[in-house]
């Protein structure tokens, strides 16, 4: 009898990732970036980037065929619902879209257990955006079924974080000795909050340049200095654009603000064009979570240092890496 030895990966690329039960994150939940050392960080960009060329060679799979992601956004969303669709449906899951929470059973009155409970009856895996910090840490509480946090009001947003070091490493394939400079909202902004505590990992200098009034947090800040990185606060960009080697920029979020008046005030103060950019390094690159509202001038898209877009992209891989590692497929 001639024995059956299956192809490798190596053999064939083709090949589903398979269960992996034992993996670091099969069943948990992916909270906050708090929870991430720099090992977690290697291991998630190696998932993320088999999944890169897993789509660049047959487009989707059925890695997590049988799979359902619930995704519940209670705020509203472009990008961040519709790249954790795509990330499910490549791999070959399927998704029940729930972004019009108005109309639901919740604009009765039911609270969000009670709905994670319900919804955890029909799906595997469920994808919370919401208003209220700590939200999804609540969810966690009461689901049976991992809960990815895609948003809480102006807490965290880790997985933007972890496509926003993505893009990092594969624009400038390093991270330590870089300098970083976060700029615009940086007191309502959650993305750059999440993305300051991640790079804190890293040997890295970070400036923040922003109005007074939206300076990053104190809280995070003598959070950082205990975690030994170097920060620095600025109102302009003059003095640090030119040894920047990320540029992180962020809208002035007008839903943030109670008093319309403070929003007119700074909704303008940075807007970054070709001519502002011309002391800046050849290498390097300008990012933004999207979406803009002024505050990157079109005429910079074509420049090459314009790395916004491509995140956008590099988050469909964190994702699709996030899903089938807390469902034990990678």
């Amino acid at each position: 009898m001639t024995t059956y030895n299956p192809p490798t990966r190596e053999q064939n690329p083709y090949l589903p990732f398979g269960d992996h039960r034992d993996a670091p994150f099969y069943g948990k939940d992916i909270l906050s970036v708090k929870q991430f050392t720099r090992a977690d960080l290697d291991y998630i960009f190696g998932v993320a980037h088999e999944m890169r060329e897993m789509v660049a060679r047959v487009g989707s799979f059925d890695l997590l065929k049988g799979k359902i992601l619930a995704s519940l956004f209670y705020e509203p969303s472009t990008r961040t619902s519709s790249s954790f669709t795509s990330a499910m449906e490549r791999l070959g899951g399927s998704v029940i879209p729930i972004n019009e929470v108005r109309y639901s059973s919740v604009s009765r009155g039911e609270s969000l257990p009670d709905t994670v409970r319900t919804l955890e009856c029909y799906a595997d895996v469920i994808v919370l955006r919401h208003p209220e910090v700590g939200a999804s840490a609540l969810a966690a509480q009461f689901a049976r079924k991992p809960v990815i946090n895609a948003g809480d009001g102006i807490g965290e947003h880790p997985t933007q974080a972890l496509l926003d070091l993505l893009t990092i490493v594969e624009e400038l394939h390093q991270v330590d000795g870089l300098t970083v400079t976060l700029l615009g909202d940086l007191k309502y902004g959650r993305t750059v909050h999440s993305l300051a505590r991640l790079l804190s990992l890293y040997d890295v200098r970070l400036h923040y340049v922003s109005p007074e009034i939206l300076r990053m947090p104190q809280a995070i800040l003598s959070e950082l200095d205990e975690s030994g990185v170097s920060q620095k606060e600025h109102t302009t960009l003059d003095a640090v654009l030119p040894k920047t080697d990320v540029l992180y920029v962020t809208r002035v979020q007008k839903e943030r603000f109670e008093d319309q008046d403070e929003y007119e005030s700074v909704k303008g103060a940075y807007v970054i064009t070709p001519e502002i950019m011309q002391p800046a390094k050849d290498r390097m690159i300008v990012m933004h979570p999207l979406p803009r509202v002024g505050e990157i001038n079109m005429e910079f898209d074509s420049d090459p240092r314009a790395a916004y877009f491509r995140q956008m992209e590099y988050g469909l891989y964190v994702r699709m890496a996030l899903l089938a590692m807390v469902l034990g497929k990678a």
